[in-house]
């Protein structure tokens, strides 16, 4: 593991645009994206700052007993240091600083204060504009993370009996996950019966399963640091005919978005082909989210597929589509995939099947 160079050079060059020569970045995940070195920092300051013709610069605590990077240099923090005295020390006092999204505000504040800079602004945009294109290797490893995904999906489906809790159901999952080779969730898993499906967030809880409810398993694993999420819903018993048609046209609505994903197509129109055909169905105020959000290290990451967002996708871009229909105190169906935008068109990352299926046959 070392400094990854090539997407050093995209994060400034890309920074160099709008005007910025140095960046601090200080979220965990962009980090490890850069010189492949995470920790969960909690209270600890934990940043990699970024500049024009330099070296980089990892400062890292000396609790996290991490070593230097190939190619970076390296400030060992202790809890009695200044911490930004210590980044003025590397911060050019001539050249605006660029911090990212997460800098607290504890460290942001007395920064600014400090005249490390002339001036600071938002520089996410570079970091986060790199890691929304994967590269060769990263589109190999959400690969296998969705892969994972579908094979775990069959077992998930298979715990499913009448009497059984959302909750005793969710509890099994991360074990099957680690018996797979993931390292557990990429996100908390969300199992809902029956009229619980009906929101979009539910956590799992005591609810009993029983004939007629639908199961919906919105589930995801983290594998070699790369997220997968999925979601299928199944039948318990005979659906209901409004529940058997949602799913129809919630499973239409999914395919329909994912044959319009190709470059050059805009995100909102991407949403807009499952968002008009549930509002043709007549269910278009029970579709109550964006269609989709961007995927990788982390399970959401920056850049969404909604109405308001009008930039063309790109080739290594990978996103979720999920369409849903919500009807409360009733039922709910999600179906979602993830995409990745090929050079022509895209590639579902999903296999398990979206036809309907009763889990009690």
């Amino acid at each position: 593991m070392a400094l990854q160079t090539e997407r050093v050079s995209r994060v400034m060059d890309a920074a160099r645009k709008q005007g910025i020569a140095q960046i601090l970045v200080t979220d965990p995940l962009s980090i490890f994206y850069l010189v492949e070195r995470i920790t969960e920092p909690m209270e600890r300051f934990f940043g990699l700052l970024l500049a024009q013709d330099k070296a980089p610069v990892l400062f890292a605590n000396e609790l996290f007993g991490m070593e230097p990077v190939d190619g970076c240099a390296f400030v060992k923090l202790t809890d009695n240091d200044d911490v930004c005295a210590l980044l003025a020390e590397h911060i050019d006092p001539e050249q605006v600083l660029g911090v990212d999204k997460n800098l607290p505000a504890r460290v942001l504040v007395p920064l600014m204060a400090s005249g490390a800079a002339p001036a600071v602004e938002l520089g996410s945009f570079a970091v986060d504009g790199a890691r929304e294109i994967k590269d060769a290797r990263e589109q190999e490893l959400m690969r296998r993370a969705s892969a994972t995904n579908d094979a775990c999906m069959a077992e998930f489906a298979a715990l499913v009996h009448e009497g059984a809790t959302e909750r005793e159901i969710a509890s099994q999952l991360e074990d099957i996950y680690c018996a797979h080779g993931a390292e557990g969730h990429s996100f908390p898993p969300i199992v809902s019966f029956g009229a619980n499906a009906a929101d979009p967030h539910h956590s799992p809880d005591d609810t009993r399963l029983k004939p007629g409810d639908v199961v919906l398993f919105d589930v995801g694993c983290r594998q070699e640091g790369y997220c997968s999420d999925m979601t299928r819903t199944f039948f318990w018993g005979e659906p209901s005919d409004e529940t058997a048609r949602i799913y129809d046209v919630v499973r239409a609505a999914n395919e329909a978005a994912e044959a319009v994903v190709r470059p050059g197509a805009r995100f909102c129109d991407i949403d807009a082909a499952a968002r008009d055909l549930i509002a043709e169905a007549g269910y278009g105020p029970y579709f109550t989210h964006r269609l989709g959000h961007q995927i990788g290290l982390g399970e959401h990451e920056p850049g969404d597929v909604s109405a308001v967002h009008d930039e063309p996708v790109r080739p290594g871009m990978i996103f979720s589509i999920e369409p849903g229909i919500y009807l409360p105190g009733k039922t709910g169906v999600r179906i979602e995939d993830l995409v990745l935008v090929t050079e022509d068109g895209c590639e579902v990352l999903n296999s398990y099947s979206k036809e309907p299926r009763r889990l009690d046959a």
